[in-house]
């Protein structure tokens, strides 16, 4: 089959009619050049953008790693795995990350993966115990690379990058303008792909301001979440104790609001994404890391709670909503102490709260946890013909289902599921039973 013939079949299993002008350059580029820059806003493509071009380089008679993607964060390493899984290239891909058990990504390791994706810390570790051999690895991938720098990675990241010598590709990918890039990458005359400022100026993105006439401003965020309505939000903050804080008075405002950052488990992390994609939560409070590299839907509400202190910031938050020409709004909340941030060169306009607060309605889903998934022979199509059969669901009653390794969640109705969890307490799923319960 042809190249051409590839990526349309790819493009099929993916939903995809066609590329956006981002990924087409991207993929024209890493197939001719050995050295490229690319930086395009979040939510553009980026992940299918780096991913797409590789499936040409690599060799089926190749047994053991040819191509590195090297990213800051757990979840854009399981973001970008999804996506090549989803691909369905047949070539092997393993994922390795802190908090992941180290036993199991070394028995991953045994049979190569032609494709390894990693965080700095976790891929050095590897390299140190011997896991894999890097010696045939002839494409490196950076992806967020300013955002590793930031996080204090940039002695693992050089390490590795002199580990891997052979390399004759190298790709830096970042949704920041004008990143810096390291010496240790040792760019000589790279491609650059500068799609941030090309960005159709007629943005679906509005950005509004909201005066709260309180310092602490909670009252004022309850009732824009009341103007908003029943359309999901994220709450933007600097800082980790006030993100629990807003999730903790919005929940006995009667309003479930998740919170996210970087010293929750990661076990606690996956399952806050869960609840958010699959609508059992409407809000989550969060910190700067859930502002890219995060497999979230597209929100069309963007709160910024707390202002960060720097313009691409703003910018990586915004990138959450208004994407690939749908529109979006961002909303400044402001006590009157507190101004505009200067890298706002345009002051936005001043939305007027309603005077009368109306309750958002509650989520219509509740999310379940299957104590079984793929490494027990579960599929979604097993899953949810047991709780059709057994728990005497109708297909309405079932939304997002989603199956990992060894454990599976699903979203139902929740005037359904107390009943549902009754009339399955003693019922086997392909003969095995399984611990099925409300997910904490």
């Amino acid at each position: 089959m042809s190249d051409l013939g590839k990526i349309e079949n790819i493009l099929a299993g993916l939903g995809i009619e066609t590329l956006n002008e981002m990924q087409v350059a991207a993929r024209e580029a890493i197939t001719e050049s050995d050295e490229v820059l690319l930086l395009s806003p979040t939510g553009s493509g980026k992940t299918l953008a780096f991913l797409l071009p590789l499936v040409a380089l690599m060799e089926r008679e190749n047994d053991q790693v040819q191509c590195l993607v090297i990213v800051p964060t757990r979840e854009l390493a399981l973001q970008i795995e999804q996506v090549w899984r989803k691909m369905a290239t047949g070539f092997k891909v393993t994922c390795c990350y802190g908090g992941h058990d180290m036993q199991t990504e070394i028995r991953s390791l045994v049979e190569p993966p032609a494709l390894l994706i990693g965080t700095p810390g976790r891929l050095l570790d590897h390299m140190h115990r011997k896991s894999f051999s890097y010696s045939r690895v002839r494409t490196l991938v950076l992806d967020e690379f300013d955002k590793s720098l930031e996080m204090g990675f940039q002695e693992e990241m050089t390490e590795i990058i002199q580990n891997v010598r052979w390399v004759s590709k190298k790709v830096l990918v970042s949704a920041t303008a004008g990143p810096k890039i390291p010496s240790f990458v040792k760019f000589k005359n790279p491609v650059e792909l500068d799609f941030i400022f090309n960005k159709n100026e007629a943005s679906g993105l509005t950005v509004v301001q909201v005066i709260s006439p309180d310092s602490n401003k909670m009252n004022s965020l309850v009732r824009l979440l009341g103007a908003i309505g029943s359309e999901s939000a994220m709450i933007f903050c600097n800082q980790r104790d006030t993100v629990e804080r807003i999730s903790e008075i919005l929940k006995e405002e009667g309003l479930e609001c998740a919170f996210f950052h970087g010293k929750l488990e990661q076990e606690d992390r996956e399952r806050t994404l869960i609840r958010f994609r699959n609508g059992s939560v409407r809000y989550i409070a969060a910190t700067d890391l859930a502002a890219r590299g995060l497999d979230i839907p597209e929100v069309r509400h963007v709160i910024h709670f707390e202002c960060p202190m720097r313009a691409d910031e703003f910018r990586h938050r915004n990138g959450r909503t208004a994407r690939m020409q749908t529109e979006g709004t961002a909303y400044i909340l402001l006590n009157p102490e507190e101004a505009v941030p200067d890298y706002i060169s345009i002051t936005p306009k001043v939305m007027a709260l309603p005077s009368q607060y109306t309750a958002p309605e509650a989520p219509l889903w509740t999310t379940i946890y299957i104590s079984g998934g793929k490494k027990n022979k579960l599929n979604k199509m097993d899953i949810v013909g047991f709780l059709l059969q057994k728990g005497k669901l109708e297909k309405q009653d079932l939304g997002l289902i989603e199956v990992k390794d060894t454990i599976s969640f699903a979203a139902v109705n929740k005037t359904k599921v107390r009943k549902m969890l009754d009339l399955i307490a003693t019922e086997k799923m392909k003969g095995k039973k399984y611990k099925i319960e409300v997910a904490r």
